[in-house]
């Protein structure tokens, strides 16, 4: 129905016609779907997370068996609301909670990676096969990626002295009443909202732009079925950008749509939000150039291998 009415607003009510009329239509129609569901589905995920807060999750790791603390962390990056930059305290805390170095690397991962924005906007543009692919895979590279790290035993190479904690962390529940839950969860996904909002309007304005304007060979030359080096290079353009999934994803919608394979597309985005300079500047403080190299080739070789299995089997 809203494509409907968005199409009656810039074609009838505004009066837009050609390219510019497809342009806007997409934009209008992309910003206001993904609004909505990035609400709807944010409030509920923050609903659900009430429960739990990182004391939890910390506590909850620390002593468990190598595999499932990988797992675990894992896991529990899908449900922890962070970019690649803001998961590093997290990660601190959980050096600090005497949890593996390479379990740590799980949830550091994972969290960018297959954070709630990212699966409500993979959700509301590509359907639940495709998120559901993307979070199983996301979880295959960050498990098996703190698996590797951990095998090299590579703890020597933090550079801060991080004094362990002398007690044992407690994995208690948050007791919360059903109305202070719902306005946590509220006042959560309004915070967020109105964090990313703006990336949204920026990326589905540059989508919309190559919707409109930008022709289908030109994107099939370079990304298409044509070209087996894609996948490579998409992850080695994404690692340099800085971005969250609210401003990547709608790109990747329209990329697809002008012929750039699905795959490519979303190793493409996985590069662009589980690794980038920022967060290498930033671990450059905590850990050695050697395990930071060690960390985004891991990664970088996974998501390239998901790129390559995604092209074939979608």
């Amino acid at each position: 129905m809203w494509y409907e009415l968005s199409q009656v607003f810039i074609y009838n009510f505004i009066g837009l016609e050609g390219k510019l009329a497809e342009t806007a239509h997409f934009f209008v129609y992309d910003t206001v779907k993904i609004w909505f569901l990035l609400i709807t589905i944010i409030f509920a995920v923050s609903f659900l997370r009430s429960w739990v807060n990182t004391e939890y999750v910390r506590a909850h790791l620390q002593g468990k068996s190598a595999l499932y603390g990988h797992v675990a962390a894992a896991g529990f990056g899908i449900i922890t609301p962070f970019c690649s930059c803001s998961a590093i305290p997290l990660f601190l805390g959980f050096i600090q909670a005497r949890i593996p170095l390479g379990v740590t690397f799980s949830f550091l991962i994972s969290a960018p990676m297959n954070n709630e924005v990212a699966i409500a906007m993979l959700f509301g543009l590509f359907g639940w096969k495709v998120t559901s692919l993307y979070i199983g895979f996301g979880l295959l590279v960050a498990i098996f990626g703190g698996l590797l790290i951990g095998k090299l035993n590579l703890e020597k190479e933090i550079l801060m002295d991080i004094k362990p904690l002398e007690i044992e962390l407690q994995a208690d529940f948050v007791r919360l009443s059903f109305k202070e839950r719902t306005k946590e969860a509220w006042d959560y996904t309004w915070d967020i909202f109105k964090k990313i909002y703006l990336y949204i309007l920026l990326g589905v304005g540059v989508g919309a732009w190559i919707h409109g304007y930008i022709p289908t060979d030109f994107i099939t030359q370079y990304t298409g079925k044509g070209n087996p080096f894609a996948v490579i290079i998409a992850v080695l353009m994404g690692i340099p950008m800085y971005s969250n999934a609210a401003g990547v994803i709608p790109l990747v919608e329209v990329l697809t749509a002008k012929g750039m394979l699905l795959g490519t597309a979303l190793s493409f985005m996985m590069a662009v939000t589980a690794l980038s300079l920022p967060e290498a500047l930033i671990l450059k403080r905590i850990i050695s150039i050697k395990l930071i190299a060690i960390f985004f080739g891991i990664v970088g070789s996974g998501i390239i291998a998901i790129g390559y299995l995604f092209n074939f089997i979608l």
